[in-house]
């Protein structure tokens, strides 16, 4: 009998029983996170989305746990040891799941190591995901990561909607998401500074899945707080993005390194130019870059703070990713 057979048996077989036994953790219910799922499966309508998103503290008790869809394979996401039953429990219910063809269990979280386990069916090394009808590579068994954040959905969006024209600096570029939205969105340029090269053969690969004229979109693979003499040269920007890790020791660490990214700023822009600063550390409020952007530049002032995609419901705001907007008025 295959893995996901199994687990469709353990399910069907111990599904009523379970309803009437007390959760496995404490405010733990199956049918309401199967609930969500199916409804988050429809909003996706063939699209990347997050299905299930526990971190957000909107469901007590799942708070270790979230789910990705990278149609047609889900990715559950465990931020904390769990017990196998109950793991296999959400395998097997997941499995019942119209559309959800493959199914792979990743446990990590901080000073933990990334493991992956496809539960069932096929997964393949790497696959097409559709945002707002652009298409991007994703790895569904990478560790870590993907290579789309889901959550900066709508900053991509606003990217697109407002690149117009625009000469973009894309800082801490990654798989270069926010340049493909912004060549999509007719940007006059965009430049894409990483110092993971291998991410930067992504973002190549994401901009010809997009059949995009790449003349002028260009990959700078170096460390940012080590050379700025190119970004200069290359500027000024109308418009500068910057979304670095939060915490990733040896590269950049949110506390001790954004200040140097935001000091710089006024030497790579103009009157007009605009920075949207991205930072998703619960840790810190939107206090934490607007503070550093008044104190490093005044001349800059805040805009708005974007909104997160409704895929990712939060019960303190404050916690959540946070998308700053700011304008240079001098």
């Amino acid at each position: 009998m295959s893995i996901k057979n199994r687990l469709v048996a353990t399910w069907y077989g111990g599904y009523n029983a379970a309803l009437l036994q007390p959760p496995i953790r404490p405010g733990y219910k199956m049918e309401p996170l199967i609930e969500t799922v199916t409804q988050q499966l429809q909003l996706a309508a063939g699209e990347t989305r997050r299905l299930f998103h526990g971190r957000g503290h909107c469901y007590p008790g799942l708070e270790h746990l979230v789910i990705d869809w990278f149609a047609p394979v889900a990715v559950v996401r465990l931020y904390e040891e769990v017990e196998p039953a109950w793991c296999e429990r959400l395998c097997a219910a997941l499995a019942q799941v119209a559309g959800i063809e493959a199914l792979v269990v990743q446990s990590r979280g901080r000073g933990r190591e990334t493991r992956n386990e496809i539960a069932w069916g096929q997964v393949p090394e790497r696959l097409k995901a559709t945002e707002l009808g652009l298409q991007y590579w994703v790895s569904p068994l990478q560790n870590q990561n993907s290579g789309l954040f889901l959550d900066m959905r709508e900053g991509r969006r606003w990217v697109r909607e407002q690149a117009s024209g625009a000469r973009v600096l894309n800082l801490f570029a990654y798989s270069c998401a926010f340049s493909v939205a912004a060549m999509a969105g007719g940007a006059a340029s965009v430049v894409n500074l990483d110092m993971s090269r291998g991410a930067l053969a992504r973002g190549r690969e994401n901009h010809q899945l997009n059949q995009h004229d790449q003349r002028d979109v260009r990959y700078l693979g170096h460390d940012l707080l080590k050379s700025w003499g190119k970004l200069r040269k290359l500027g000024p920007y109308d418009l500068i993005l910057i979304d670095p890790p939060s915490f990733q020791p040896g590269s950049f660490v949110a506390e001790h390194d954004y200040r140097k990214v935001v000091r710089r700023l006024p030497e790579l822009t103009q009157t007009g130019s605009r920075i949207l600063a991205c930072h998703n550390d619960p840790l810190h409020d939107t206090g934490f870059i607007r503070a550093l952007m008044a104190q490093e530049c005044p001349q800059f002032g805040f805009r708005e703070r974007l909104n997160n995609p409704d895929d990712f419901p939060e019960q303190d705001p404050e916690r959540a990713l946070k998308v700053l907007l700011f304008e240079r008025e001098a």
